[in-house]
């Protein structure tokens, strides 16, 4: 019997897309500010063969925009040939073929060679979905915080810089008590490798941004769910351990008692597109669902979505094995003001995608 914890990917009601202009407060908070991004910018999104890297091209491309997508390993189709001699270009989707493929290492291509990248294929956005649940201190220090140095160099010897939206997480903040909604003014105090080294990277993206020296803002988001959610995650894990299982055969669960904020990776992809378009810099900005569910609970709706036989899922409570803490629930009300961005995915609809969609 495996024990699986409870954290998501690095994820309600019926809220729409609204336009709106940055408040004098957003402006102030912030290094500098640019005018909005129009439909049909090339944007370069790294980590594009993930989880969020590949719904964020899908979401570009369903805005107009041109998509560079640039990942270490595989890649989506690709409109014309591969931004790289030699680079890749398998259908994995984004179901729109993007504009081109880069197959690189962000964190071990010298800054120059990154900003020619960006240079010739016009890029003037750059979203950062990279990340990794790597398990020793060196990996994710060179995944979280090297990667991001390096990108903000490459992005300081363009001629024009591109704006820059960096996906951090939500534990970056630490745990906090139940039953807290986490907002973004909270002094962030993570205790685990992987938050205190996703804090490091965030903070250098707004350090740079409230000197000038880039344009650009933090996202924040909690744990993700929905189409190809990792195995490395709790939900990915639990997919997974039941597509392998006989149907007919019991299956037994330990699940961390907690409580947690889950976002749907296609409302998330909003949110960036959304950041992409703002001229908001110099924030940090949380992307959730704003409630915190029970493990137990979104269990059961994957079983559900599973169409398990009654009696055939045992579930039973087991220690807290976290990146964060048992609890997390964010403030989301900075999303709507600067962003004009809310949730629309309902966590019973995210579920059914979770198991219909499982990680390649």
């Amino acid at each position: 019997m495996a024990a699986l914890s409870g954290d998501g990917g690095g994820p309600r009601g019926s809220g729409t897309r609204t336009s709106q202009t940055p408040t004098s407060q957003t402006r102030a908070a912030g290094a500098r500010t640019s005018a909005a991004l129009p439909s049909g910018t090339p944007v370069a999104v790294l980590g594009a063969s993930g989880c969020v890297g590949r719904c964020v091209c899908d979401a570009l491309l369903r805005e107009g925009h041109q998509v560079v997508a640039v990942a270490r390993r595989g890649g989506p189709a690709t409109q014309d040939r591969a931004a790289t001699p030699g680079a890749p270009a398998t259908p994995v989707t984004p179901a729109t073929p993007v504009t081109a493929f880069a197959a690189l290492d962000v964190a071990a291509v010298p800054p120059a060679e990154l900003a020619r990248l960006f240079t010739r294929h016009g890029v003037r956005a750059v979203v950062n979905a990279t990340g990794g649940w790597g398990t020793t201190e060196e990996e994710m220090r060179y995944s979280h915080i090297t990667l991001v140095d390096r990108l903000l160099h490459a992005l300081t010897l363009m001629d024009d810089p591109a704006r820059l939206v960096h996906l951090g997480s939500i534990h970056e903040y630490g745990p906090v008590p139940e039953p807290l909604s986490i907002g973004e003014d909270r002094v962030p105090r993570p205790t685990t490798m992987y938050a205190r080294t996703k804090l490091a990277g965030s903070q250098l993206v707004l350090d740079g941004a409230r000197s000038g020296r880039v344009n650009g803002l933090v996202l924040r988001p909690v744990n993700v769910c929905g189409p190809r959610t990792t195995r490395a995650s709790f939900l990915g894990a639990v997919v997974d351990r039941l597509r392998r299982a006989d149907p007919t055969e019991p299956v037994t669960l330990r699940v961390a008692d907690a409580r947690r904020d889950f976002v749907d990776v296609r409302d998330l992809a909003e949110a960036v597109v959304l950041a992409v378009a703002s001229s908001v810099t110099g924030q940090v900005v949380n992307i959730g669902r704003g409630e915190a569910t029970a493990m137990r609970e979104l269990v059961e709706l994957l079983a559900a979505a599973a169409q398990r036989p009654p009696g055939t899922l045992r579930i039973e409570d087991g220690p807290v094995d976290s990146k964060g803490g048992g609890w997390t629930q964010a403030d989301i009300r900075r999303a709507g003001e600067l962003l004009g961005w809310k949730p629309r995915i309902p966590l019973a609809e995210a579920m059914r995608a979770t198991w219909a969609a499982p990680a390649d």
